[in-house]
């Protein structure tokens, strides 16, 4: 059973991520270190004790009747009990209810959130989400009527993106919606893959929903976010009549069986007297994707927390597995019979991996849920030129964060499975479901390949490539750190790392030079083991900024890192070379396709 790392998690925010510093220099507010180690500790014990023993029950799935969908037994009671304990309004805005309380916060709890039950957690994913989009964009009067029932996470929020014809090329978008006289609108059309878009753990769902007016641009800048409810909304904030919306199937897939993923149809006469669902614009009109992109954004780093936490729930149980199966006798065993298969070099190997994968990828999301609570304390100062340099750090680590994270949720759920040898293909085991359940993350929320486009057509430019360029450096003074403590147990990290960074450094500078160029073929051809590449060099790096602190027991971190330094670490030299040399093979081999 799944039991929430908070030592590991209060250290990675506090020492590595740059909480406590931020701290000590008031940029956080009245936060402490008490309120963040009883939040922690709480949000640890929720997640341990009430929400991992009710995930089995998810894959028993969601059934649809009559429009209605029933969530798995339970869950609609505990989400009633993780709202009532403020879990869902950790970070929302005072003004609205909301505790105001740092991303950083809210990136860590949602990390034991999702590794109790993914598919659970998915609800207040997206209705997070729907409060960044609305608190930035939406007029005084939405704010007024939805954001105080979204945070508090009485009314859920989803997002509304994808058609039949239209995934993540938003140009082929056919729903359309006309204009009222009273300044609301008729939406319709269908929207598929709307994670929660019906369910029993609320009395509203709010859609924000991406359609086309009648009079709008072509392409992308033609598309506009609309607010629907699932019942309208009187002025008083009581629920009047149902909408003219319904979930019109669940698909059935190959993992997270407990989030129901809706096929939802928009203003078919089905509800309401008048066909159409109506709704209310975000923002302005044929400037919706800007809308949906900061709701989108929010999600790609909480979709990268699933990553880290479903690998830990991997990590966990294949532990508690390699420590109970014996099988063998490993080298050195001096017991009676068989050894514990964690006695073998192997299973040892596998699960060093693991674990240090995860550590690399949670340092990797709380850096970049630090740089947003950064950049958003530097603008409430008025220091924008500090603010600017956050956001940039966040921009750059987003897709990172998002895409790195989540394929080490594939390779370490896959770990997993293979640490528990044949019973890890019995679902009776759960590794399975781990599995079954990483999948869904690098492909929602922008695939794992858009992240790599995304970091290296835009987030490598900033400010001109001096931001990527002095990031690098921060990591190579880890390095040079590491080598001055010149200690043993070390061993060869520094001269690893430095050789890492350097394979970071060198391809970069070849990415920005081919896009200057205007090579964008070679560029992107390059993209996918750039990202990994950041991801390693980067990841290691924080696992020995973390080794570097000293608390009277981190022998076990210096041993991580030396381990992930000297065993894993040379891959970087190959991706280097793949994101270098390889695009001319890559580009040519088009004609093998067939």
């Amino acid at each position: 059973m799944y039991r929430a790392p908070v030592d590991d998690i209060a250290f990675t925010l506090k020492h590595v991520a740059g909480m406590q510093e931020a701290m000590d220099a008031g940029q956080l507010g009245d936060l402490s270190d008490d309120l963040v180690d009883a939040i922690l500790a709480e949000a640890g014990r929720f997640a341990s004790e009430e929400m991992a023993p009710l995930a089995p029950n998810g894959e028993k799935g969601t059934p649809l009747k009559d429009a209605e969908v029933t969530t798995p037994e339970g869950w609609s009671e505990l989400y009633q009990n993780w709202i009532s304990g403020g879990w869902n309004s950790l970070t929302g805005t005072p003004e609205y209810g909301g505790q105001g309380l740092p991303t950083m916060l809210s990136v860590a709890t949602n990390e034991m959130w999702n590794s109790s039950s993914m598919a659970f957690s998915l609800c207040s994913l997206l209705t997070m989400g729907a409060v960044e989009a609305l608190s930035a964009h939406a007029s005084d009067d939405l704010k007024n009527l939805y954001l105080e029932k979204l945070i508090s996470g009485a009314w859920t929020g989803t997002m509304n993106l994808t058609e039949p014809a239209a995934g993540s090329d938003l140009t082929a978008l056919k729903a359309r919606a006309e204009r009222n006289d009273d300044g609301s609108y008729r939406i319709f059309g269908q929207k598929i893959y709307i994670t929660y878009g019906e369910h029993d753990f609320a009395d509203n769902i709010i859609h924000l929903v991406l359609a086309r007016l009648p009079d709008a641009p072509t392409g992308t800048k033609g598309i506009s976010l609309f607010l629907v409810p699932k019942f309208l909304v009187n002025g008083d904030g009581t629920l009047g009549a149902r909408n003219d919306l319904f979930c019109n199937g669940v698909e059935h897939k190959l993992g997270i069986h407990g989030s129901p993923t809706c096929t939802m149809i928009y203003g078919d006469g089905k509800f309401g007297e008048t066909p159409g669902a109506i709704g209310w614009v975000i923002g302005e009109e044929n400037r919706g994707l800007a809308c949906m992109f900061t709701m989108m954004n929010n999600a790609r780093l909480n979709v990268g927390i699933q990553g880290v936490a479903v690998a830990e729930a991997a990590y966990q149980q294949a532990l508690d597995y390699a420590q109970e199966r014996t099988q063998g006798r490993a080298p050195g065993w001096q017991g009676e019979g068989m050894s514990p298969i964690i006695e073998h070099p192997d299973i040892q190997r596998d699960l060093l991996t693991m674990k240090a994968l995860i550590q690399a990828s949670r340092s990797i999301a709380y850096s970049c849920a630090h740089a947003i609570d950064m950049a958003d304390s530097a603008a409430e100062r008025g220091e924008a030129d500090v603010a600017r340099h956050w956001r940039e750090r966040a921009n750059l680590l987003t897709p990172v964060a998002k895409a790195f994270s989540t394929d080490i949720g594939v390779q370490a759920a896959s770990i997993g499975v293979q640490v528990h040898g044949g019973m890890g293909f019995i679902e009776e085991t759960g590794a399975a479901r781990l599995l079954r359940d990483a999948r869904i993350a690098p492909i929602y929320e922008g695939t794992n390949g858009i992240q790599a486009i995304d970091l290296v057509t835009r987030k490598l430019a900033q400010s001109g490539g001096e931001h990527i360029t002095g990031y690098i450096d921060e990591l190579k003074d880890i390095a040079a750190r590491v080598a001055r403590k010149n200690s043993p147990e070390f061993g060869l990290t520094a001269d690893r790392l430095n050789s890492a960074l350097s394979d970071l450094t060198e391809s970069t500078g070849w990415l920005l030079q081919a896009l200057q160029d205007g090579r964008m073929a070679e560029a992107l051809a390059g993209a996918t083991p750039y990202q990994r590449l950041f991801g390693l060099a980067a990841g290691a790096a924080y696992l020995a900024k973390g080794a570097l602190v000293e608390t009277g027991d981190d022998s076990a971190r210096i041993a991580l890192c030396r381990f992930c330094a000297e065993n894993m670490l040379a891959e970087t030299a190959a991706l280097r070379d793949a994101v270098m040399h390889g695009s001319t093979s890559l580009l040519g081999a088009r004609a093998a396709l067939k």
